[in-house]
């Protein structure tokens, strides 16, 4: 059955960069003043940004929140957003300076829900998918959840804030497809292994999180080892709020019938057995 949850009204502020980590050539957090959006935001939300303050690019993008950035009093301040560098839109908010002020819209989106002991999470990450993890994997640390992050990536320049999940006490499995940095191959071959090992009486839910691909054949791992799996989607999007249509994906609703619905809206948190995933464009 679906998810229920209770959807905040999102706010559209005028946010204040407050830095910028560039952490490659193309990878940079950028943390922005947004006290309004902090506060309201649960793991696995997005919010849209304008990238510039004219009209090219002309449409906002989206992004993951990937931390709420808090006071030294502890209040939520703002959030940060884990950034690569692929085109215009990226291109600037890669390129923003600490002052620079940009449109921000939300939270949106629905959350993943977090489950509590005795059961565990495990977090499985492609690339940029890191994104929406690190607030969930807050999240779970507060509920003392026990929880694993796959991790994997094409090289081991392209793994970022490993020690942050670290510090939250997060076992980290990495992997890359080159064998430069922890497991040689993609990410599904450690998670595998270790479903295989996991006895079925010990609850495990997973949560997944970038390609196409990856994210598939997650969800086909998930199903044929029994367990529980939310796929956080991708998909392009131009308005975030349901109105343009472009981020639809064919999922199945309670009954199991597949009909068309909008990632912004009833996602981008969906249940793995609900998405038709030979439907969905792969990236």
């Amino acid at each position: 059955m679906a998810q229920v949850y209770t959807r905040d009204m999102p706010v559209d502020i005028d946010a204040t960069v407050m830095g910028n980590r560039r952490l490659s050539a193309d990878y940079n957090v950028l943390a922005i003043d947004a006290p309004e959006i902090a506060s309201r935001a649960r793991p696995g939300q997005f919010v849209m940004m304008k990238t510039s303050r004219g009209l090219d690019p002309l449409l906002r993008r989206p992004f993951s929140i990937f931390e709420i950035l808090r006071d030294d009093g502890g209040a939520p301040r703002g959030v940060s957003l884990l950034n690569k560098r692929v085109g215009g839109g990226t291109s600037l908010l890669y390129q923003a300076e600490s002052g620079a002020r940009l449109a921000c819209l939300g939270p949106l989106g629905r959350p993943f829900e977090p489950v509590d002991p005795p059961a565990e999470a495990w977090m499985v990450a492609g690339g940029v998918g890191l994104a929406p993890f690190l607030t969930l994997a807050e999240a779970l640390h507060a509920r003392a959840t026990p929880t694993m992050l796959f991790y994997g990536a094409r090289h081991a320049g392209e793994l970022y804030c490993v020690d942050r999940f670290e510090t939250l006490g997060v076992r980290v499995v990495l992997a890359t497809e080159d064998g430069s940095r922890g497991a040689h191959g993609r990410v599904t071959a450690p998670l595998e292994s270790a479903l295989s090992r996991r006895p079925l009486g010990e609850p495990l839910k997973l949560y997944v999180c970038g390609p196409t691909a990856m994210m598939r054949a997650c969800a086909a791992l998930a199903a044929s080892h029994g367990r529980a799996c939310d796929v956080s989607l991708e998909q392009v999007m131009g308005c975030g709020l349901g109105g343009c249509y472009s981020c639809v994906v064919l999922a199945r609703d309670d009954s199991g019938r597949p009909h068309h619905t909008r990632t912004c809206i009833d996602g981008p948190v969906f249940e793995a057995s609900r998405i038709v995933w030979d439907a969905v464009d792969a990236h």
